[in-house]
């Protein structure tokens, strides 16, 4: 008997410790959407849909009925990722489009063909991104990261708005990042060739995610289209392939049990966009965080620098009229 006494004290260590590990995981999983909202009638695109977030979104809304576009740069990918949504939600209405926000020519020719295609756009989920890459610069001579997760999709969003109009009441989600809060909009060198920094550039752009937001509401005030800026969270996902955790085997295997504790997955991920796309209680031009508003850093909430990037960015992507 006196063993047995022996072994519980050591027992009851370990499933008190495991019992904390669980709750904080659960802690760190974030908020979870449970509006039970039906989508069907509503067209929603997704870009970067093929992977991660983005795919998750997608199964979501095809799961609610919606007719679901995967808006992506690589087809063999988005169609495997289509073919497998379409099996697992039984709605057949899921299709895939090409998409390469790092070509203003593909931005403009996937808005066109959306055009004479579809005859509605209800909720529009400006996923797609890149992360702390190399110095890269995208067709049309901007800094990737700017390029792709920022100016690829003001365009897209801009050449739209007619079919969002027309849908009302509709939706504009932003995929942002906490990475805002260390973004500065850098007017005197926006694309990064004076000085580079992969971690700088990304938080730069999620910056401007938040900023187009907050302009774009304002611009949108008179209308019924909401739009709202989220953080996804810690998500291991292909977007952080070229971080150091992600190209270092060594450092991955070291790191696994933290990126296990810590990091959401990529359904826990989505839950915000998906939270923003479909719940009653969304305000437009707020700034989302684990299903609920959170304020962004200062500069995200700066009324001239967001009006001073919506102006330059017109420009760089050849925007001669604005709303």
């Amino acid at each position: 008997m006196a063993g047995i006494w022996k072994l519980a004290g050591p027992l009851s260590t370990v499933a008190a410790g495991a019992g904390g590990i669980f709750l904080l995981r659960n802690y760190f999983a974030g908020g979870v959407c449970n509006c039970k909202e039906k989508l069907n009638g509503k067209t929603v695109i997704v870009t970067g849909a093929n992977t991660g977030i983005g795919r998750e979104t997608a199964l979501d809304l095809a799961r609610r009925g919606a007719r679901v576009i995967l808006a992506c740069r690589d087809l063999d990918k988005a169609n495997t990722a289509a073919k497998e949504i379409r099996k697992t939600t039984g709605n057949d209405k899921v299709f895939v489009k090409v998409l390469d926000l790092a070509s203003l020519k593909s931005v403009r020719k996937f808005a066109e063909e959306f055009h004479q295609t579809e005859d509605r756009l209800d909720i529009l989920i400006n996923n797609a991104g890149i992360m702390r890459c190399p110095y890269w610069k995208t067709e049309d001579g901007f800094e990737m990261q700017l390029g792709v997760n920022h100016l690829g999709h003001f365009l897209l969003t801009n050449l739209l708005l007619d079919m969002l109009e027309r849908s009302q009441p509709s939706r504009i989600i932003n995929v942002s990042s906490l990475a805002h809060v260390r973004g500065k909009i850098r007017f005197d060198d926006l694309q990064s060739e004076q000085e580079y920094s992969p971690s700088s550039a990304y938080s730069q752009s999620k910056l401007a995610n938040v900023l187009f937001t907050r302009e774009l509401s304002k611009r949108l005030e008179d209308t019924d289209i909401l739009v709202a800026a989220v953080h996804p969270g810690v998500v291991k996902t292909e977007l952080t392939r070229h971080t150091t955790f992600a190209k270092s085997k060594i450092a991955s295997l070291t790191l696994a049990p933290l990126a296990w504790l810590f990091f959401k997955t990529s359904l826990q991920g989505a839950q915000t966009t998906i939270f923003c796309a479909v719940a009653d209680d969304v305000e437009s031009g707020l700034y989302y965080s684990d299903c609920k508003p959170k304020e962004p850093a200062d500069q995200g909430k700066d009324d001239r620098a967001a009006k001073k990037l919506w102006e330059v960015s017109a420009d760089l992507v050849g925007l001669e009229k604005t709303i």
